[in-house]
């Protein structure tokens, strides 16, 4: 008998062809409900999950058999880790798969902010031609503070190599981590890469640890004029404080892809509040949580996807 695999979001075709020829029974459900996945739990050895489904101890207690449970990305925070190890039940991830696709995304952002290309060019729609007032800056030759240098983090180091930046690094829980990166310089603190960045950029995950970690005390530490920036997880930054810190016009600008409620539906009336006040600033760039969201990194998760998979079975 065949082992059931639920997939619960869309995949690249690939993926779904390489688990029916390891022989796996394969339900592609990409708009499957929580309660549905509930449901089917008891018969599945395995789950692929992307971010709109959480595998959670309810599920994993409803699915005795659950062998492994594979992540398209890089966040584990949607995944009762703790329970997992409980049950022996075989967790991971494909990080490598979308961190080029963030860097270029980030880049973008930050090239968009720094030229105001998004203002510039809505107001070319309107046949409005404000040159002065949409002088930019350049990237080349600032100090860029990467937080977290795993794969995000060194992939945007390295789509930052051409433009002549100063990289300062800092990881927790790396060492000699910018071997390799002959433009990195690698620092022992925190401290010591923000307080002389012109761009702080976080490439972390989201755990106890860097839950809120980016608050009004982490905003205070920051030079005056710093960029701000966040493709990782929402959940790491107090918006509040973060909006604050903008309207002061302390930070400069902000660049960010992530948010700490992704469903604008469930906003508070605060929640909403502070959006929109983000949203109406001319320094901020704001995207849907996409910057892993590529053709080609869908098809790079797969193929990493299957190659992890293939280590397990």
């Amino acid at each position: 008998m065949k082992k059931r695999i639920l997939i619960a979001d869309f995949v690249e075709t690939l993926l779904i062809k390489g688990l029916e020829e390891r022989s796996f029974e394969v339900l592609y459900e990409p708009r499957i409900s929580l309660a549905e996945v509930r449901a089917l739990a008891g018969s599945l050895s395995g789950i692929v999950i992307n971010t709109r489904t959480p595998v959670d101890r309810e599920i994993m207690e409803a699915a005795p058999n659950l062998e492994w449970v594979a992540r398209l990305g890089s966040g584990l925070d949607i995944i009762d880790l703790t329970e997992a190890r409980k049950r022996e039940i075989v967790v991971f991830n494909t990080p490598e798969g979308n961190a080029n696709a963030v860097a270029e995304h980030l880049l973008g952002m930050l090239l968009s902010l720094a030229n105001n290309i998004c203002r510039a060019n809505h107001e070319m729609r309107s046949l409005e031609w404000h040159r002065e007032k949409n002088r930019g800056w350049e990237l080349s030759e600032k100090t860029v503070g990467i937080i977290g240098f795993g794969n995000t983090g060194s992939a945007f180091a390295r789509v930052l190599e051409g433009f002549q930046c100063k990289i300062l690094a800092f990881d927790k829980y790396k060492q000699h981590y910018s071997e390799g990166y002959r433009f990195v310089e690698e620092l022992g603190t925190l401290e010591d890469v923000v307080k002389s960045a012109d761009v702080v950029s976080l490439h972390l995950p989201l755990t106890d640890e860097t839950r809120q970690m980016a608050d009004s005390q982490f905003f205070s530490t920051l030079k005056k004029g710093v960029v701000f920036c966040n493709t990782s997880r929402g959940g790491i930054v107090n918006t509040a404080s973060l909006t604050g810190f903008l309207e002061s016009g302390y930070l400069k600008g902000a660049c960010l892809d992530v948010f700490e409620n992704e469903k604008p539906k469930s906003w508070s009336q605060a929640e909403a509040e502070i959006f929109s006040t983000l949203s109406k600033m001319e320094n901020v760039v704001l995207t849907p949580h996409v910057a892993g969201w590529t053709k080609e990194s869908k098809i790079k998760i797969a193929k990493t996807f299957l190659k992890k998979l293939d280590k397990i079975i």
